[in-house]
């Protein structure tokens, strides 16, 4: 069973509906005990990171996730609030990766929306996955290149596309709404143990 995050952060059904169309069974909670026993667990979100954050602590979700020990795959929001800080709204985040999830710099248009490339790809996320894939961004905030990154993408500036520490798997794309590649990624996921 793979346990989706429930935060009032949206995105979840779009998760729940690319898990059944692989097959997967999944549910949508934010109960302890219910995460604490999925095999593995997704982290999605489409929001705002100050107010994302205040749920999780509301719930005592933001000491539970950090300390999870199967398989975890944060998406857009989830992999931003995995890190330390976030400049959305002044907001202490769970701090899984050290680093810092910044403001794109108004060079261009912001936010980030549409298909982009990511580059440097590794970890076993990206097994199969062609080196020209695109996949589907939206997002003004960005999570800065740290050591545990294994994708890059560019953006006005480069950015960490995913990062992987341990059991903790984060991508800023969303791998639900990018085809046949994003699939792939759920598809490594759901196999890893």
């Amino acid at each position: 069973m793979t346990a989706i995050i429930k935060y009032n952060a949206g995105n979840t059904a779009s998760v729940k509906n690319a898990l059944n169309r692989l097959g997967c069974e999944s549910i949508i909670t934010d109960n302890r005990e219910a995460l604490l026993a999925a095999d593995r667990v997704i982290f999605p979100g489409v929001g705002e990171a100050s107010s994302a954050m205040y749920y999780l602590r509301n719930k005592g979700l933001h000491i539970l996730i950090p300390e999870l020990k199967q398989p975890v795959l944060g998406v857009c929001l989830g992999l931003q609030l995995m890190c330390a800080t976030s400049e959305e709204g002044d907001t202490q985040c769970l701090g899984i990766f050290d680093t810092r999830v910044r403001l794109f710099p108004p060079d261009d248009i912001v936010p980030h929306i549409g298909w982009n490339n990511p580059t440097n790809m590794k970890s076993m996320l990206f097994d199969g996955v062609e080196p020209d894939s695109d996949f589907y961004f939206v997002h003004s905030y960005y999570a800065e290149i740290c050591p545990e990154t294994i994708a890059v993408c560019d953006y006005i500036i480069p950015f960490a596309a995913a990062i992987n520490k341990g059991n903790f798997y984060a991508t800023q794309f969303h791998p639900e709404k990018s085809a046949s590649a994003g699939e792939k990624i759920l598809k490594n996921f759901l196999q890893t143990l």
